[in-house]
């Protein structure tokens, strides 16, 4: 990790983030890779409710991390939600994954938050090693309702 940096993107940064956004949703879903999607990428980075993190080798982003800042309504609060943590598969378990982590730990300390809220993907569709010796389990399931069950109902 001899050349690494963190920072916030912005919108100029979506030709760099749209490829690692397409490798990740292919290793998430499998199939046929995606198309890095610039348009998306900015729109993204342009998106006040999200904000992403990127892991810099030198000048070229080589990870990224997607969090939200968000009200906990039990404890009156806020937290941090991460969603979504990507290292190209060149630069993993060399630390990036990790620290990408200890910079969102750190703006939630700046920011008082209660606690981040790790969302992972299930079990055997990825490399668990990170979360699972970062995070604990929470008490809570995850689970997805689908918009056309409600509107069905």
């Amino acid at each position: 990790m001899a050349d690494l940096s963190f920072r916030a993107l912005k919108p100029g940064d979506a030709p760099d983030l749209a490829p690692l956004i397409a490798e990740n949703a292919q290793a998430l879903k499998r199939g046929a890779p995606r198309r890095p999607d610039e348009v998306f990428s900015e729109r993204l980075l342009e998106d006040k409710s999200i904000e992403i993190i990127g892991a810099f080798e030198g000048e070229t982003l080589v990870g990224f991390a997607a969090f939200f800042d968000i009200p906990d309504l039990i404890s009156g609060l806020r937290i941090g939600q991460l969603d979504d943590i990507y290292v190209v598969q060149n630069h993993r378990h060399t630390g990036i994954g990790r620290t990408l982590v200890e910079e969102i730990s750190r703006i939630g300390k700046e920011r008082d938050w209660l606690h981040v809220r790790w969302l992972v993907p299930n079990k055997n569709k990825v490399d668990n090693s990170l979360f699972e010796n970062l995070a604990e389990p929470d008490d809570k399931d995850s689970f997805i309702v689908p918009i056309d069950r409600l509107a069905l109902a």
